[in-house]
């Protein structure tokens, strides 16, 4: 090999950076100790900018194109070397590539609950998360500010500042928007716009910029989410009387689709006496009572109370051959015992009961075993 041929290979003629990354920000050229060949060609890609650093001094900055390194393209370096117009050696400086495309899908969140006072709720906890995208607008600025001397600077090694500023900013909005909590989510853009807005200041004097930024959720603690789900269930159920019987009704349904046969006769007794326990107290169209009357009555004073409606009997269904008989009043149930078809040891139950029980535990019922009838008159004499 030639000395000419040798000495032109320890200087560097092509410079470019072909990223194949995707979290990268800066990366500083591998130089190797060599020198930059003076004329050689700087390639700069969309998306890129090229910092020159020489002797800890940043120097010129080129954006997308391609380049000849001579003094008329160097105008801060040559001034920097005092360089007259017909230098053409080599020389060292360092060249750092930064990435100018958007960083997107970055994620921020609050670590802790923010403490805000909402005018409804009162003080309240609040979480939120969201993204954001990040993008370098002035690499001088950033590569001062930020980079430093790292040969490979990477989205991870900023985020964590660029999130610790967000959520302060977020906390701070948050607590003086007045917005109440449950109307937060029909604002969530309102409020990133307003979040965006007031942390580009600090975040310009890094050189970025936040093109676009997110709030995904706002949230509240479980537990305070729980009694606004019991608020909203009490809201839909409305009339608590009415959604008692149906719940009754529903339970006693379901108890006799679950015990078979004898559940399924008793679930039809059960059913014919909430029908007779409602239309007790229903009046006349089969319509609730009104709780007052619709005129008051002539000459004043006080409205007497209510008349009480007519009382239900209360029936009793039979165990009997391993199904539910009945229901029978407790006249019908007097009349069996005198035949012996009903005894103190046969399984009853009514509605309210604790499962089937013997009659003779019911006192109801245990009186109509006491009660033994007087003796027959006697026969007339012939």
């Amino acid at each position: 090999m030639a000395l000419f041929d040798f000495l032109s290979g320890e200087f560097i003629d092509v410079i470019e950076w072909t990223d194949d990354t995707r979290d990268t920000m800066v990366w500083r050229f591998e130089r190797r100790g060599n020198a930059i060949k003076y004329g050689a060609k700087l390639t700069v890609r969309e998306g890129q900018s090229a910092v020159f650093v020489h002797e800890g001094q940043i120097a010129d900055v080129f954006g997308p194109g391609l380049y000849m390194l001579e003094t008329n393209n160097m105008p801060i370096l040559t001034s920097l070397q005092h360089w007259d117009h017909g230098f053409k050696s080599p020389f060292k400086s360092e060249i750092y590539f930064v990435n100018t495309t958007r960083f997107n899908g970055l994620k921020w969140g609050t670590k802790n609950p923010i403490i805000a006072r909402d005018p409804e709720f009162g003080p309240v906890r609040i979480r939120a998360f969201g993204t954001y995208s990040m993008r370098v607008t002035e690499p001088a600025k950033f590569m001062a500010e930020i980079v430093g001397t790292d040969g490979e600077f990477t989205s991870d090694e900023i985020t964590f500042q660029l999130r610790n500023i967000i959520v302060q900013e977020f906390s701070r909005m948050i607590a003086s928007s007045g917005i109440p909590v449950l109307d937060m989510a029909a604002n969530t853009d309102q409020l990133g716009k307003m979040v965006a807005k007031a942390i580009a200041p600090t975040i310009a004097n890094y050189g970025l910029t936040i093109p676009e930024f997110y709030i995904e959720n706002v949230s509240l603690p479980d537990e305070v989410e729980a009694i606004l789900d019991k608020r909203t269930s009490m809201g839909i159920i409305g009339d608590l009387d009415r959604f008692g019987q149906y719940a009754q009704a529903e339970a006693m349904l379901n108890a006799s689709q679950n015990q078979g046969g004898a559940g399924a006769g008793m679930g039809a007794g059960l059913g014919a006496a909430i029908g007779m326990g409602m239309a007790a107290r229903s009046g006349p169209w089969g319509q609730m009572p009104s709780a007052q009357p619709s005129q008051p009555p002539q000459g004043g004073g006080a409205l007497p109370p209510p008349l009480p409606g007519p009382r239900s009997e209360t029936v009793w269904h039979v165990a009997k051959d391993g199904a539910a008989d009945g229901p029978y009043g407790r006249g019908h149930l007097g009349r069996m015992v005198r035949d012996g078809s009903f005894t103190r040891e046969t399984l009853v139950w009514t509605a309210g009961q604790d499962g089937w029980k013997p009659a003779d535990e019911v006192a109801e019922l245990a009186q109509l075993f006491t009660v033994s009838p007087p003796p027959p008159p006697p026969l007339p004499k012939p």
